[in-house]
Order: C-alpha cells, then structure tokens, then sequence
C-alpha cells in the first residue's frame, strides 16, 4: 500500500524529488498512514485509541479523516491543509484530493450520511461534496464547487451549486489541467445576450424609426459607441475583475 500512494505521488506531483522527502514532508501521505492505522483500530471495535489517532493526525498535518471512512489504494490529498473527510465516506482508488476539500454530511441523521466518490476522481481545492450521494468514476469536481446531487462517471462539476458537464476527453490525461473546465453560468449567460442582441434587432426592423431613436439616445454610451450595459456585460463575460 505505501509503495502503491509513493508511485502515485511521484505520478501526480512534479514538485516530488525523492522518496525521504517524500516520507516525511508530504502531509497528504502521513495523514493518510495515520489513518489507516486508526481505520484497522477503528473495524477492531477498540474505543477511543482511533479517533484519538485521529486527532493527532490532524494536529501533525491539518487533514482530518475519521477512522470510520474508507480510502482506497493510490489516494493522493495534495497540500491537504483543511481536507475534513466524514465517518461514513468513501474514497475509491486513485483519486486526487487537493487542499480545503470538505466530503461531509448535510445534517444529524445516522448511518450512511457522506459521500462516496469512485476511482480516479479529481476533487479541487475548497471544494465541498456533502450528504449521502455517489461521485462516479473518472469525475473532476472544480475548485469551490458545491456537490449536494449524485454525479455520473466521466462527468465534470463545477459552480455552487454544482452543475454537471458531460465530458469528451480522457480525465485521466489531464487531470490537474482545472483552467480548462467550462465556466457554464458564463456560457448561459453568453447565450442570453446573444439572444438579447437578436430580438433587439428585430425590434429595431420593426418599430418606429423615430421611437427607435429616442431610445437609442437614452441608453448611456462609452467612448467606443457601446452602450454602458452591453460593455459591462461583454467585461463579465471575459473574465474582467476575476
């Protein structure tokens, strides 16, 4: 198991060097040997010892994962400053977690109540995957995402709260690549503009040239003949401020 998380370090992380350094100042990889020594405690039935591991872990390395949650083989928690994983979780193999991801529960209910994610799932940074629902296999989830709904495999997620994106490429060969998800409330909104500017034009074929006038005097105008609402709208849509 340690030989199979230290390969996928060295896979995933351009920054590993060698595997002493590895050992020991990569906190992803000590929280994650912490736990699985919790986890067999925790399946043992002795009280107290694995949650008190647990703590310890999480005071050494700043990732918090309950004894009761299942982690998979190859599990990579990148940075991992701020990664709350819940009893009932379950995290497949492969997966890559980055810093200030939360897989955590939507209530007090009991039994099952977080998430499980499958094989070979990207979640980014500060995102948040909450409740009983299942993440499918090959599914990147964006930073700062909020997941609350089951996500198929071969799927990306992005925006609070999350909406699905059907996928064309192999995940796999790209996985770090987070600049190249879609940003689809741009793309909507992209898509209503147009719409917008298409009607306006029909109503300027339509109407009354002298109403159509004073209209167009009304609308505040920039320097390049846009009208103000148009450009602000054109700066959103091109990441202006962001």
């Amino acid at each position: 198991m340690l030989l199979t998380d230290l390969r996928t370090i060295y896979e995933r992380d351009p920054a590993a060097r060698n595997w002493l350094e590895v050992l020991f100042c990569y906190p992803g990889l000590q929280a994650l040997l912490f736990h699985r020594v919790a986890h067999w405690l925790y399946q043992m039935g002795i009280p107290f010892v694995p949650r008190f591991i647990s703590h310890i872990s999480r005071f050494l390395t700043g990732i918090e994962i309950h004894p009761g949650a299942q982690i998979g083989k190859g599990v990579f928690i990148d940075h991992g400053m701020g990664v709350v994983i819940g009893e009932t979780a379950i995290v497949g193999d492969s997966a890559l977690i980055y810093q200030g991801v939360t897989l955590g529960g939507t209530g007090k209910q009991t039994g099952k109540r977080h998430p499980t994610l499958g094989n070979n799932v990207v979640v980014g940074a500060g995102a948040k995957v909450l409740g009983n629902i299942q993440i499918g296999d090959h599914v990147r989830v964006g930073a700062g995402s909020v997941v609350l709904r089951d996500v198929p495999s071969h799927t990306t997620v992005v925006g609070i709260p999350g909406r699905l994106i059907r996928q064309q490429e192999n995940l796999t060969a790209d996985a770090l690549s987070h600049n190249k998800l879609r940003d689809v409330e741009a793309e909507v909104i992209q898509a209503l503009f147009e719409r917008v500017k298409a009607l306006e034009k029909q109503v300027e074929e339509l109407g009354d040239q002298s109403s159509l006038s004073e209209f167009q005097v009304s609308q505040p105008q920039t320097n390049n003949g846009k009208s103000r609402t148009n450009l602000v709208i054109e700066e959103f849509l091109d990441g202006a401020g962001i």
